[in-house]
């Protein structure tokens, strides 16, 4: 028992987090909150420790609405299909005229197969959209191809409809 208590001691430490002081990505320092502020409870309240509110249509990593970010594929295959052209198309004139923006492709399957064969087929699909967006002048440090294989499918079911939306690769903006 005694030891127990020994080693708990021991792991303790004794920085007091409340006035370790914060640096912000200026550089500048930054006060420690003090008793009272906004950390105390008072909600909306100004001062150093208030907190500002976020506008949700500002965020720089939202989805570009008007772009489509889905590419479907036949079964087995990791072929873009040609309707699938324009699409990439304006996808890739968005990110070659907003050279900041990253975007993963995230490829998936249907849920036939074994799970490695998933794995490498959703990342053949991926890869081949990264290579397609390239052709088109996207510069590959803009771009991460991964796989989910069939781990998030789009739509649950054993129907071909099912399996056909699952048949994917996602274009997500960061």
């Amino acid at each position: 028992m005694g030891a127990c208590v020994l080693l708990l001691a021991a792991c303790g430490s004794n920085v007091k987090l409340d006035e370790v002081p914060v640096q912000d990505r200026s550089g500048t320092a930054v006060s420690p909150l003090q008793s009272g502020s906004a950390a105390g409870g008072t909600a909306g309240g100004a001062g150093a420790g208030a907190v500002t509110g976020v506008e949700v249509g500002s965020n720089a990593s939202a989805q570009p609405a008007s772009l489509e970010r889905l590419v479907y594929f036949d079964y087995d295959s990791f072929v873009i299909r040609p309707e699938f052209a324009a699409s990439l198309e304006a996808n890739a004139r968005y990110l070659n005229a907003n050279t900041s923006r990253r975007v993963a492709l995230e490829g998936h399957t249907d849920e036939r197969g074994g799970r490695e064969y998933n794995l490498a087929l959703g990342q053949k699909r991926a890869e081949a959209v990264r290579r397609a967006l390239g052709l088109l002048g996207v510069s590959d440090n803009q771009m991460e191809a991964v796989s989910f294989g069939e781990e998030k499918p789009a739509m649950t079911g054993l129907d071909e409809a099912s399996f056909a939306k699952n048949r994917r690769v996602e274009l997500t903006y960061r």
